[in-house]
This record gives C-alpha cells, sequence and structure tokens, in this order.
C-alpha cells in the first residue's frame, strides 16, 4: 500500500527562517521518518519565496555549510500547482516530475506562512494541512486582533495602545502622548512577529518613540502594553480541533524585568545575565520549570484560561497559549497565542506523556480529521442567476 506523501514546507520570506529550517528538520522530519508511516518530502521556501523540493534539504549541514545557493541553483525551483490537491512539479533536462501532496506539514515560523498565506494554499488546493485553519491563524499572528477577540470571549488582558504605521507617522505626536499615559514599565511589540524579534522593554517615558520606531522597522503595527506586576510568566501547549488537550504549564525562569529576547531564546540556550536558568528544571531551551510551579488553584486557572483563549480564536491542530499571572492578585492575563510553537514545544508534550514520533502523528491526524469534517460542507450553489441577463 502507497504511503501518504507529506510534504513538510519550511523558510519563507520571514524573520524567523532559520527557526523554521530547526522546526522543520529536527522536530518534523527526523520524527516522521521514524514513524515509517509516511513519505516525507522537505519542500523549502527560500528567502526569495521560490519553493524548492529534495531529499537533501532535510539535511542541516547544508545549512550550515555555506553551499545552499550553490545547490539551489542546479536543483531549480518547483511549481505549484492546484486543483485536485497540491501538486508539486519540477523541470529538469530528464523531463517533468510530478509530486502530488496528500498532507501539508507546515513549519514556517512568522509571516509569509505561519500568518495564514501557506494555509490558504492549501485550503484553495483542498489538501489536509496540520495546525490552525486560515482564520485563527491569521487572528492569532496578531497580537492586537488576538487581544480584542479574547476581550470580547471576557478573557482578561494587559492595558494597551495600539497603532499602525501609517496612523503613527501622520500623528507621532499624539500616538506618544497616548502610549505615555500608560502605567510604565511598559512592552513594545511588532505585532505580527514572534520569536521576541523587535520587542522592547521600556522603563523610561524618553526612551517610548525609539523603542516603536524599533517595532515599526520589522512590522506594519505595533502596540504597547502594560507590564504585567508580581510577574509569572506561563505558556501552555494545546492539541486538538473540537475537543482540545493541554500538556503542561511551563513557566519561564525569569525576572519580572527580564525577557527573553532572540539572543537569549536561540543564541545562548536560554542563558544570559540574571534572566538565565537554574539547573535542574529545566525546558527545551534550559530555562523553564515544566510543570509550572504554581499553588493548585492558579495552575488550573491557568490552564482553563489557556484552553478559552484557544477556543475564542477558534484554533485547531496545535497552538501555544502565552499568559501573564499576577501573583499578588492571582489574575491571569492573556498575552499572546503562537499557532506554530518552535519545534512544537516537544519538549513539553514529551514530559506529558506524547513523544516526538507521537506528537507529529496525532498533528496529522488531526489535520485529516478536520479536512474530512470540511468534505461535509457543501461550498457551491447551483441557481439560475445568470441566465437572466
Amino acid at each position: 500500500m502507497k504511503k501518504p506523501l507529506v510534504a513538510v514546507v519550511f523558510g519563507s520570506r520571514s524573520t524567523e527562517h532559520d527557526i523554521s529550517i530547526l522546526t522543520a528538520i529536527g522536530s518534523v522530519i527526523k520524527p516522521l521518518e521514524l514513524a515509517k508511516s509516511y513519505d516525507v518530502l522537505p519542500v523549502y521556501i527560500a528567502k526569495d519565496g521560490r519553493w524548492y523540493a529534495h531529499q537533501r534539504l532535510s539535511d542541516i549541514t547544508l545549512y550550515q555549510s555555506g553551499k545552499l545557493d550553490a545547490f539551489l541553483a542546479k536543483l531549480r525551483p518547483v511549481a505549484v500547482r492546484l486543483g485536485k490537491g497540491l501538486t508539486l512539479v519540477r523541470q529538469s533536462g530528464f523531463g517533468k516530475k510530478e509530486m502530488n501532496i496528500d498532507v501539508v506539514f507546515p513549519t514556517t515560523h512568522g509571516t509569509h506562512g505561519e500568518d495564514g498565506e501557506l494555509m490558504a494554499i492549501c485550503e484553495m488546493a483542498g489538501v489536509p494541512y496540520v495546525g490552525c485553519d486560515v482564520e485563527s491563524s491569521v487572528i492569532a499572528m496578531d497580537k492586537v486582533l488576538a487581544k480584542q477577540v479574547a476581550a470580547a470571549a471576557g478573557i482578561p488582558t494587559a492595558t494597551y495602545v495600539a497603532f499602525s504605521k501609517q496612523a503613527y507617522e501622520g500623528a507621532p505626536d499624539d500616538w506618544l502622548k497616548q502610549a505615555a499615559s500608560l502605567n510604565f514599565p511598559v512592552f513594545v511589540k511588532p505585532a505580527h512577529l514572534g520569536s521576541s524579534i523587535g520587542i522592547t522593554r521600556v522603563a523610561r517615558k524618553k526612551d517610548l518613540a525609539n523603542a516603536i520606531e524599533v517595532a515599526l522597522h520589522y512590522d506594519t503595527k505595533a502596540l504597547v502594553e502594560e507590564a504585567v506586576q508580581n510577574l509569572v510568566e506561563v505558556t501552555l501547549p494545546i492539541m486538538g480541533n473540537d475537543e482540545p488537550r493541554a500538556a503542561l504549564l511551563e513557566q519561564p525562569l525569569l525576572k519580572s524585568e527580564d525577557f527573553f529576547d532572540f539572543e537569549t531564546k536561540y543564541m545562548q540556550g536560554g542563558k544570559k545575565g540574571k534572566g538565565g536558568a537554574k539547573s535542574g528544571k529545566q525546558g527545551a531551551q534550559g530555562y523553564s520549570i515544566i510543570p509550572a510551579d504554581l499553588p493548585a488553584k492558579m495552575y488550573e486557572t491557568a490552564e482553563q484560561t489557556g484552553l478559552a483563549v484557544y477556543r475564542a480564536l477558534g484554533c485547531s491542530g496545535m497552538a501555544r497559549v502565552d499568559m501573564l499571572i499576577d501573583t499578588k492578585t492571582e489574575r491571569v492575563y492573556f498575552n499572546e497565542v503562537n499557532p506554530l510553537p518552535g519545534s512544537l514545544y516537544a519538549h513539553n508534550w514529551a514530559k506529558a506523556g506524547v513523544s516526538n514520533v507521537q506528537l507529529v502523528i496525532q498533528l496529522i491526524q488531526l489535520a485529516q480529521a478536520r479536512w474530512e469534517a470540511r468534505q461535509k460542507v457543501t461550498t457551491a450553489f447551483t441557481s439560475s442567476y445568470l441566465q437572466q441577463f
């Protein structure tokens, strides 16, 4: 019996391009190969937007060697054909090779992928794909929109001010005045980016304009939000469609004045200054406690808040919900949702009893179940409308 062909799509025109490569190869392709239930096709989207498909693209040393561009120049990009499914077509001197994809496993972090664009291609093609759908991906990847949806569902969020780049450039003094009215310290964030790129903690009002300039350098929308006092930050990986289930609540080891920027997360193993890790209870990058060290009632409240956010945003497949807890008031605030967690947060699921291999298999099964359910919905309508003209 022919195995389903799973296209693991990664890279793309994103500031998180390199993180995407690591997620694809280490957390998806290798476990899928170990599962031996699928044929796995690595599909790399280069920084210029061209698509490539080849087994050699699953070799991490190719990206570390400095020879990637030379390899791609010889390989030739594939054409993406939509119709009854998704087909990748590669032309060569020996003719044309067509690869009919059965399931797409997106691992494209950030813009032009995780933000719903790749999911929309899959929807147009009518092919099952892993993770959140178009609508929930769009909402989750916009920190402002996600907060608005969560607030409408009665879920608390920190007080914030948000604006587009165009609006800010049109009236910078007005927006600075609004942002300066918040209680400091504040965090200034690009609205659509992950991996802590472009985020600045601002303790003094005089530094606010520069932080906003940094955020709007990377994005077309920014938000300025008050820091939660007496802070414990937690994150919750969740998996499922109509009946989501949570992994373990995870607690980064940091002080309230610190936060994990890109350098801390990915370049120094989570060990940077006084926000670094303690030995013993460590997560994937050595800077978290799993499960979070919280009183039972507070743990349960945070877990239920995470699940409520997942449902409110319409997430399916998987996501990770980040929350902020004021330990004095015991109030849990929704922070943001990551619809495609780096490394799939496999380290957390492993502690919850789900191995890497089981995780990717279950995510594919959830994708197929959602696709099958949607096939029962009528999307075409026959009428005599055009005959009257």
